[in-house]
């Protein structure tokens, strides 16, 4: 693995981080106060080629690989997680699953419009009463004539009062388990689908997470996305590279933890001197770098895996189980080094943790990434 970036690698690090600096961070914490991202933001995001980052030129992508797109993650990550979650989903989860997974008339009726952000895609499995158990899905799509005739209830759906398509996971057929699911893209302006805005999150609060609900949403046979039956191995090889973006985004936001803690430490006065002095401060920074580093160099591992065609699931757990966890652990030991005034908004370190903290819960737990590792590790499944 080569740890030196190349100099378009660079160049895509300095772009991201330029715009985070100029375009999310100044209104970060104001779109967290009022849970909503600016939708503005959606046009920039595609205008500099981070919605196309490795989708193919020929289909409106930007091209790059696989470390870019975690080079772009991590600076999106760093300034605003909700933003960060726009692109993940977006581009990471549903234009790339077209990308691999789609007709050609379907790579060409939707990424172009992902990639350039005149369209956003949402990523349909997630169900009231099926999580970490994403093979027993409830929501049926029911052959009839010509189509299929879709109900169901989807919820926590990143994008989802702001999609234009929903990539959807229903079961097709009777067959057992995740044998019976099928993919579908299903345009949010259908007849029957209906969103509700889900707030009151702890974090990402600006982010635009949904409800979805489906009432005889009638949907034609080319509307499916893959052979009929696989669409849980569509979800899976998803989820294994969207794995490698939430932890590129924890490590941005473990990098902002230690960014606030280190400014802080440098200037807050105790007992007569910086608390940087201390040996205790100290250790709370260094811990915190620590875990970044090796966040960073588990994800890139990721990518650069990706890039060379090898096998990459158990990595992808392994850089997601630690970069959430890290991340958790850095935030709050950065509102360690606040004290009292991490734990009000008007600084940035009480948002970092409230971000982070879902991270280990979504697009797989740190309990299931701990199975999957283990089954790879033992060959012995456990679930």
């Amino acid at each position: 693995m080569n740890l030196e970036l190349s100099e378009e690698q660079t160049a895509v690090r300095r772009l991201a981080r330029d715009f985070v600096t100029r375009e999310v961070a100044p209104h970060a914490a104001e779109w967290d106060r009022a849970e909503s991202v600016d939708r503005a933001i959606v046009g920039k995001l595609g205008a500099l080629g981070f919605l196309g980052l490795t989708i193919p030129e020929e289909y409106g992508g930007s091209g790059g690989d696989h470390l870019a797109y975690c080079l772009v993650t991590e600076e999106l990550g760093r300034g605003d997680s909700s933003v960060r979650g726009i692109v993940s989903v977006s581009l990471g989860l549903v234009a790339k699953t077209i990308a691999a997974w789609g007709s050609e008339e379907q790579k060409r009726a939707w990424l172009p419009r992902l990639a350039s952000g005149d369209a956003i895609g949402c990523f349909g499995l997630t169900e009231p009463g099926t999580g970490s158990d994403a093979g027993n899905l409830s929501t049926r799509a029911v052959r009839d004539g010509d189509g299929y005739v879709v109900n169901g209830t989807k919820t926590f759906i990143t994008n989802g009062t702001w999609a234009d398509v929903v990539l959807l996971f229903a079961r097709s057929t009777d067959a057992p388990g995740h044998k019976g699911v099928s993919a579908f893209l299903v345009p949010t302006d259908t007849p029957g689908l209906t969103r509700r805005a889900i707030h009151g999150k702890l974090g990402l609060r600006g982010q635009a997470t949904a409800e979805l609900v489906l009432q005889d949403v009638r949907v034609p046979a080319s509307a499916m996305l893959g052979p009929e039956g696989k669409g849980f191995s569509a979800a899976l090889s998803a989820l294994a590279k969207g794995r490698m973006s939430v932890a590129a985004g924890c490590v941005g936001i473990a990098q902002a933890a230690l960014d606030a803690a280190l400014s802080y430490a440098g200037e807050r006065e105790q007992f007569g001197r910086t608390i940087a002095h201390h040996q205790l401060v100290q250790e709370l920074i260094t811990d915190i770098a620590v875990d970044v580093d090796a966040a960073r160099l588990l994800t890139w591992r990721v990518a650069d895996l990706i890039d060379r065609g090898e096998p990459f699931a158990t990595a992808a757990s392994q850089a997601k189980l630690f970069a959430s966890e890290a991340a958790v652990r850095a935030a709050n030991n950065a509102l360690q080094v606040y004290g009292g005034y991490g734990y009000i908004d008007e600084y940035p370190v009480g948002k970092l943790l409230r971000d982070a903290r879902v991270m280990t819960l979504y697009e797989g737990t740190s309990q299931i990434q701990k199975l999957l590792i283990g089954r790879a590790l033992t060959g012995v499944s456990a679930f």
